[in-house]
């Protein structure tokens, strides 16, 4: 867990204050600016008059990677957010059963199963992405029958296509594995969305609606897949009400005014975890994809911001 915190937050420092431009072999200039966002703001706004700045070289600031202002913006937001939310509690009174005067509280935190259905559907999202791009391009896989250079499951560019529409080679262009592509930041949706004359590059292989479908798609997916890993997590960790009520009565600690029963235990946790356990998952998941739509700083993706949030 630390080398993945130390890792993000080493890709956060670096987006926001390297000096290094994207490209290290070409000189500075307002296309090829520092990369870090405060040196980045810093060289456009002093290589750049008023009627420059209003004529673009904003925007560039604000949105435009690598590291505009906004993902850094939205990297803070998250961080000052999952922070707080991760203090907020409903805490259960308890009392000893012998014990006069031993009194405790069993806290249910409100992001109840923490960063793992996260981290298990981003895991999953890579395993689409990988076997994808197999069955695409390995000599080998692209040969079965059904799945091998299946263009439902995933369609990739050719060396040529990926230099002419200035993407990579693994960057799907079709098929599941393009639908659920993690999405990059502001630059790469709304904002063409917006304007698709402007960002006109960005269509070169795709269309207005698929792009729509990829951002959509991609969210729902974040969403309804750590919800569900979110109740598998708790059932097979132990942490399902009925667990948690054989917990506190081994420890000979009960609810105060209710019969002490693992049954009345389990009832009276039913009304808490399994509301908490959909809301932490839908949660995490979303902030995940929030981060992913906005962009952030270090190009880490949201599963590793909620992460060192976490850790």
């Amino acid at each position: 867990s630390l080398f993945i915190a130390a890792g993000v937050s080493e890709a956060i420092f670096t987006g926001v204050v390297s000096w290094i431009p994207p490209h290290p072999n070409m000189p500075l200039s307002i296309h090829n600016p520092p990369s870090g966002t405060i040196p980045k703001t810093i060289y456009i706004l002093t290589h750049s008059s008023a009627a420059q700045l209003y004529s673009g070289r904003i925007e560039s600031i604000l949105f435009a990677p690598p590291n505009p202002i906004i993902a850094l913006i939205g990297t803070t937001i998250i961080f000052l957010f999952v922070a707080y939310v991760q203090s907020i509690k409903i805490e259960l009174p308890l009392a000893h059963e012998r014990a006069r005067g031993a009194r405790g509280r069993y806290p249910i935190k409100l992001m109840y199963s923490s960063n793992i259905p996260v981290i298990l559907t981003s895991a999953l999202l890579a395993n689409v992405a990988m076997w994808s791009i197999l069955f695409w391009s390995n000599p080998t896989l692209s040969q079965i029958p059904i799945l091998g250079h299946n263009p439902w499951l995933g369609a990739y560019p050719t060396p040529q296509q990926a230099a002419e529409w200035g993407i990579k080679t693994t960057t799907p262009i079709g098929g599941i594995a393009y639908y659920l592509n993690r999405v990059r930041g502001l630059s790469y949706w709304l904002l063409p969305l917006i304007n698709p004359q402007a960002y006109h590059y960005v269509f070169t292989y795709q269309t207005y609606w698929m792009l729509v479908g990829n951002v959509v798609i991609f969210v729902s997916f974040m969403i309804g897949m750590s919800i569900i890993f979110a109740k598998f997590w708790i059932e097979t960790a132990n942490m399902n009400a009925k667990a948690i009520a054989k917990q506190i009565q081994s420890s000979g600690m009960q609810i105060p005014g209710f019969r002490r029963s693992p049954a009345v235990l389990e009832k009276i946790l039913n009304k808490y975890i399994p509301a908490v356990t959909i809301f932490s998952g839908a949660a995490v998941g979303a902030l995940a994809a929030f981060a992913d739509l906005i962009g952030t700083v270090g190009n880490t993706s949201g599963t590793g911001v909620l992460l060192t949030v976490g850790i």
